[in-house]
């Protein structure tokens, strides 16, 4: 960690002797340990090292970038360089900036040291709950690794922060098979700082693994309607990503097609919806310590009962709106819990689809969004009748938030977001 500082002070210094008004500069290595498993057997472990120093030079309002991934003196020298053209060879814009000095920090997350053996263990402790509870499954490819990461960021503020984790990753992507009939793929995950626990206890992989089994045999139906969609919490994640980045991130706010840019402090969405972005909640895992632009890191509400309260924007676009900068640049995502159980959500839906996965294309700058829902099962009269074949469904994304129909009292954490399932009503369900 020494070094890495000492790298870190010193291209701060050489970017300020090069004509750098402000600069930041971060200096990181990490070590990975990863277990493959394809088609069910192991197939690879290995070690992977990395290195990165990435640079940021203001000079008279205007900004260079440079990330390498080397840090001898040839390299470093040169990437000082480089970053201090590109900056000068940029268009100059005053909303540039960066923090100014915080409290230093030196903090130690989640598990630094690997348990190798352990995480041996739990990984073939997995595909055996696998084979054993889940027989027509198969595992096309599973990866579970430790990352450890050694990380520098120093700033011309005088900020310095050093920061030590480790995490535990499981990705495990498979699909359902019996005779010639198959079910679509699909992929499960989470981060974890434990290994006290079997894997398949963790996030969604238990019941994500129980419903691709249940879809094996598919059933397209006929017609079309506007029904309910309940969206589990990992195809929910997706969408309130597509709903932040089209009515309340840096890009539409910048150029003005946010349907939600003069809506702050308005409703934009049901009273019983939260939104927290909380990388300082206790379940995320590693979260982030600072921003991009040197601020130390807080939550925030995004929406709180249905009340847009902030857009999330980085320091340059809210110089430029003037809004508020967010106080974090992470998305670790915490939606409050409703009060309804998840199984009454399901039998209080007249016609719908559980969706677990969703496939379309970006929304419009609109909100309407029109894709494939996979791996879905549909709902007639409360009643679960059947996995679907990929099937339409198109709607808005605006319209949704205030069609809620219910939040489930179940949340589920995959170390990176909390989520509950959410039905919505108003979508256009589209079979043959």
């Amino acid at each position: 960690m020494d070094d890495l500082k000492k790298i870190a002070q010193n291209t701060i210094k050489a970017l300020q002797a090069e004509g750098a008004d402000k600069a930041q500069c971060t200096a990181a290595v990490s070590e990975k340990r990863e277990f493959n498993v394809d088609g069910g057997e192991f197939s690879l472990f290995r070690t992977l090292f990395d290195k990165s120093l990435s640079l940021m030079a203001i000079k008279g309002n205007k900004k260079g970038n440079i990330a390498i991934n080397r840090f001898d003196d040839e390299a470093v020298s040169a990437a000082i360089k480089d970053c201090i053209a590109v900056a000068e060879s940029a268009g100059e814009d005053d909303a540039w900036d960066i923090a100014p000095k915080q409290e230093d920090k030196n903090v130690v997350q989640g598990a630094p040291e690997a348990d190798v053996d352990l995480l041996f263990s739990r990984t073939k402790e997995l595909l055996e709950n696998i084979n054993d509870m889940f027989p027509k499954i198969m595992v096309e490819q599973l990866v579970v690794s430790h990352e450890k990461t050694n990380k520098v960021y120093c700033n011309t503020s005088g900020s310095s922060f050093d920061i030590t984790n480790g995490i535990y990753e499981v990705s495990v992507m498979f699909s359902g098979h019996e005779g010639e009939v198959a079910s679509s793929f699909f992929g499960s995950g989470v981060v974890t700082d434990s290994l006290d626990r079997p894997f398949i206890e963790l996030g969604t992989i238990k019941k994500d693994l129980s419903d691709v089994e249940q879809q094996i045999h598919q059933k397209p139906f006929e017609g079309k309607f506007t029904g309910t969609i309940l969206l589990t919490p990992g195809c929910l994640g997706s969408f309130i990503s597509s709903i932040v980045g089209n009515f309340a991130s840096d890009g539409v706010l910048l150029d003005g097609t946010s349907l939600w840019k003069n809506k702050l402090n308005e409703k934009v969405a049901d009273e019983r919806l939260t939104i927290h972005v909380r990388p300082d909640d206790s379940r995320i895992v590693c979260p982030e310590v600072y921003t991009t632009e040197g601020f130390l890191s807080e939550g925030y509400d995004l929406i709180e009962k249905g009340i847009l309260k902030q857009f999330k924007l980085s320091l340059y676009v809210a110089n430029k709106t003037g809004h508020t900068r967010a106080k974090n640049s992470a998305f670790s995502c915490v939606i409050e819990p409703g009060d309804t159980a998840y199984e009454d959500m399901v039998k209080g839906i007249k016609k719908g689809i559980i969706v677990g996965r969703f496939s379309g294309g970006n929304p419009g700058t609109n909100g309407e969004f029109s894709g494939v829902a996979k791996n879905s099962f549909l709902v007639e009269d409360g009643r679960i009748t059947g996995a679907v074949s990929e099937t339409m469904i198109n709607g808005n994304l605006a319209d949704i938030l205030t069609n809620l129909v219910a939040i489930s009292k179940e949340t589920v954490c995959d170390g990176m977001d909390v989520l509950p399932y959410m039905a919505f009503d108003g979508v256009v369900i589209s079979g043959k």
